[in-house]
């Protein structure tokens, strides 16, 4: 059992704090640079090295990926397959995670060969790989009508990623695949924290500084396991709310409690989403405003009204994250914790994992 306090003469933000707890292990801190939220617009495919561009297949040592650098003229100009088809790829590798906000294609240089269309995917290991989705459904982007006008978008939402994939899908009939690009973005920050399923993160706080009209908790959470606690907070009387992964899916469960002080609605339940446990990043909202309660997984909301004496004010000031410190206190949950990654937990603001790792 390690425990860190926080003293009292901490700054406004984070003065509702009394305590750090850690059950058993929690690991894998790591911290990255923060970027600029404001002017997340930088050049990040320009400077890279020849060895963070890969492709399925190079039609000639001079039609080799690191050739397709936006406006270049080196080698053939730009990157062409052996064989165009729908089975081709351009890949670079940032180097790490990095937010992803433009994307940019030519042709290549002086030829008869671009792409008319493309996917683009996306991954943080270079080989569990996810689509760029627009409006939740699948994205192609109209690509190049010749070899040297450059196409630019802004992607409606960031890619957060450290591998991007460009995946032709049409390309110049009178030609071949022929691609050159840019990526545009920033270094993204990034608190993360590694749960071994053995582990959970209790956070305390002082409830005499705590708003009874408002909590807002978000975070983002990454697994291959199909079952486990994100969230649990309970109170003396049998109330609780558990945030918790079922078969894929998030189940937001509050219960509150004993049944004759409440009759009716004594229990919620609402499941969004499905295949969380695809090792990709899922991000979760859940806001509480007096009775209302809004809970979001991954741009999905469902907006609900807790009906009855549904009050924060029911519950301890104490917050577990990753599994339930004292199993078999709250009915018949799986109590099964949480193993895989958790990323920026914020509290009401305050950045939890960051709180833990400097204290």
């Amino acid at each position: 059992l390690l425990a860190a306090s926080v003293n009292a003469n901490m700054d406004s933000v984070t003065e509702i704090f009394l305590k750090l707890l850690f059950l058993l292990c929690v690991h894998n801190w790591h911290t990255a640079v923060e970027g600029s939220k404001y002017n997340c617009d930088d050049q990040l495919v320009s400077a890279l090295p020849q060895s963070s561009f890969s492709s399925s297949s190079e039609l000639s040592s001079s039609h080799s990926p690191g050739f397709a650098r936006l406006n270049r003229r080196e080698g053939a100009g730009g990157w062409s397959p052996i064989v165009s088809n729908e089975y081709q790829w351009l890949q670079i590798d940032l180097g790490e995670r990095t937010e992803i906000t433009a994307v940019a294609t030519q042709g290549g240089y002086g030829s008869s060969d671009w792409v008319t269309s493309y996917l683009l995917m996306f991954s943080d290991s270079g080989r569990n790989w996810k689509q760029y989705r627009q409006e939740e459904s699948i994205w192609a982007f109209a690509g190049n009508t010749n070899a040297d006008s450059v196409i630019y978008y802004k992607l409606q939402h960031s890619i957060k990623a450290r591998f991007l994939r460009f995946v032709p899908l049409d390309w110049n009939r009178n030609g071949r695949i022929g691609m050159r690009i840019e990526v545009y973005g920033c270094t993204y920050r990034s608190e993360v924290v590694g749960f071994d399923g053995k582990s959970c993160l209790i956070y305390t706080f002082n409830q005499k500084l705590m708003s009874t009209l408002k909590d807002v908790i978000s975070l983002k959470f990454k697994t291959m396991r199909s079952d486990g606690i994100l969230l649990h907070r309970e109170g003396q009387n049998g109330d609780h709310i558990t945030l918790e992964l079922i078969k894929g899916k998030l189940s937001l469960l509050i219960n509150l409690g004993d049944t004759k002080t409440h009759p009716s609605n004594a229990q919620i339940n609402i499941t969004l989403g499905s295949l969380l446990d695809d090792q990709h990043w899922h991000s979760v909202l859940i806001e509480h405003f007096n009775n209302q309660v809004n809970f979001t997984v991954d741009k999905h909301t469902h907006h609900f009204h807790a009906k009855g004496e549904f009050s924060y004010l029911d519950l301890d000031y104490e917050l577990s994250f990753g599994g339930i410190p004292v199993p078999g206190k709250s009915g018949t949950l799986s109590h099964r914790n949480f193993h895989g990654c958790f990323e920026n937990i914020y509290y009401n603001g305050v950045n939890i994992i960051d709180l833990a790792r400097r204290h």
